[in-house]
C-alpha cells in the first residue's frame, strides 16, 4: 500500500480509538461500548451480533461448500472491558470505598477523575483520592501505602454522610469508571488509559475496513471476537465458530523493563505466565511479519494472559497466538504509537491471506 493509504487506515484506528474510550466499559458494564463496536462492524458491511455474554462475534469471510474443502477458520479476540472500580462501601463520610475491577492499582489511580454510574439515577462525577489527601494535615501522606482500604471517591456533590450519599441513588454495586484522559500528540504517540485493549479493537475495526475498501479475497474463514471479561479471565472462554482452529489475540504488546518490543512495534509473544503460545503460529507470524516488512520484536511476557489462553481453558482444540501494539505503563496511563497501529496491520495483513 501507498504511503497515503496506510495513513488512512492508521488514521481510522486512532478516531475510532478516541470514540471507543469515550464510552466507559470496566468489566461488567460494557453494553453500550459493545453496542457501539457491534454497529461499527455492521456499518463496515459485515454480519455482526451481541452474544448473550455480551461480546461481539463478526463474520470477516466465508467460503462456500466448494472452496472449504478442509476446516481452517481463524478467529481474532481482542477486548472492549477495561479496567475500574465498583462501590463497595459507603462510608460515614459520605464518600466512597471501592473494590477493583480487574487488576486496577490504586497507586497509579490516585487523584483520577472518576464518573460513579447509577444503576437508577444518573451519574455523578469525583475523584479517587487517599484518605485525608490533604499534606498539610496529613503528616503520614508520604508513608502511607496506597491500597484500596486506604483510598475513597470525594464525591464532587454536596454530601457530608452516609444518608446523603444514599439520597443521589448511590448505592454498593454501583460502577466506578476512570478518565481515560486520550490524548494524541504531533509526534504520532497515543496516549490513553484502556488502551489495553480498546486500541486493538480499533485496528481491528481498521482491518476490516481495509478488507472491504480492497475488496480482500481471503482463502479461509475469518471472525472477530470482541470479548468482554478478559480483565477478569474468561472473556475468551465461549462463542468460538464451529469450523475455527486457530485463534489470535490480538491484545496490548509489552514494553518496558527486560521487553524488546517498543510503542511502534508489533510485540508477538511466544510465551507468557499461562505458558508458550503454538511454535508453529509464532513462527509463521515472524515470517509473514518480515514478508510484509513489519517491524516487530518477539518476547517473553512474565506477568500476562490473554483472551485465547482463556478460549484454550474453556477446552476448545485451536492453535493459538497473540500479537499486539507496543504499549507502555500497561494497566497505568499507558502510551503507544500511530507506527505500532501500522505494524500491527501489516502484519494482519501479511499472515491472513
Amino acid at each position: 500500500m501507498t504511503d497515503k493509504k496506510w495513513k488512512a487506515y492508521t488514521d481510522y484506528a486512532v478516531e475510532k480509538l478516541k470514540e471507543i474510550e469515550a464510552i466507559p466499559s470496566p468489566t461488567g458494564y460494557t453494553r453500550e461500548a459493545a453496542e457501539y463496536v457491534c454497529n461499527q462492524f455492521m456499518t463496515l458491511g459485515y454480519e455482526a451480533h451481541i452474544t448473550n455474554k455480551g461480546g461481539v462475534i463478526v463474520t470477516l469471510n466465508t467460503l462456500d461448500e466448494a472452496e472449504d474443502t478442509m476446516k481452517n477458520g481463524l478467529l481474532l479476540e481482542a477486548h472492549v472491558d477495561t479496567l475500574g472500580g465498583m462501590v463497595s462501601e459507603i462510608k460515614d463520610n459520605g464518600r466512597l470505598r471501592l473494590s477493583p475491577l480487574g487488576g486496577m492499582n490504586p497507586n497509579n489511580a490516585e487523584t483520577e477523575n472518576v464518573r460513579i454510574i447509577t444503576k437508577f439515577d444518573g451519574e455523578y462525577e469525583g475523584t479517587f483520592q487517599l484518605d485525608n489527601a490533604s499534606i498539610h494535615v496529613n503528616g503520614e501522606y508520604n508513608d502511607i501505602k496506597r491500597a484500596w482500604d486506604k483510598m475513597e471517591v470525594v464525591i464532587d456533590e454536596d454530601v457530608n454522610s452516609k444518608d446523603d450519599t444514599k439520597n443521589l441513588g448511590i448505592s454498593v454495586g454501583d460502577i466506578v469508571a476512570f478518565d481515560p484522559r486520550t490524548r494524541v500528540t504531533d509526534s504520532g504517540y497515543i496516549k490513553s488509559r484502556f488502551l489495553d485493549d480498546k486500541l486493538s479493537v480499533a485496528i481491528l475495526l481498521s482491518y476490516a475496513k481495509y478488507l472491504k475498501d480492497e475488496d480482500v479475497k481471503l482463502k479461509r474463514s475469518l471472525y472477530a471476537h470482541i470479548t468482554v471479561y478478559e480483565e477478569v479471565g474468561h472473556g475468551g472462554c465461549g462463542s468460538v465458530p464451529e469450523d475455527v482452529v486457530e485463534a489470535i489475540s490480538v491484545d496490548m504488546g509489552c514494553a518496558g523493563g527486560e521487553m524488546t518490543c517498543t510503542e511502534k512495534q508489533v510485540s508477538i509473544c511466544a510465551k507468557d505466565s499461562g505458558g508458550p503460545y503454538s511454535y508453529d503460529v509464532v513462527t509463521g507470524l515472524i515470517e509473514a511479519a518480515r514478508e510484509a516488512g513489519a517491524d516487530y520484536a518477539v518476547d517473553v511476557y512474565p506477568h500476562y494472559g490473554s483472551d485465547v489462553e482463556a478460549t484454550l481453558g474453556a477446552g476448545y482444540d485451536l492453535r493459538h497466538g497473540l500479537i499486539g501494539a507496543g504499549v507502555y505503563a500497561s494497566h497505568g496511563y499507558e502510551r503507544s504509537h500511530v507506527e505500532g497501529v501500522k505494524n500491527v496491520l501489516k502484519l494482519l495483513i501479511s499472515y491472513i491471506k
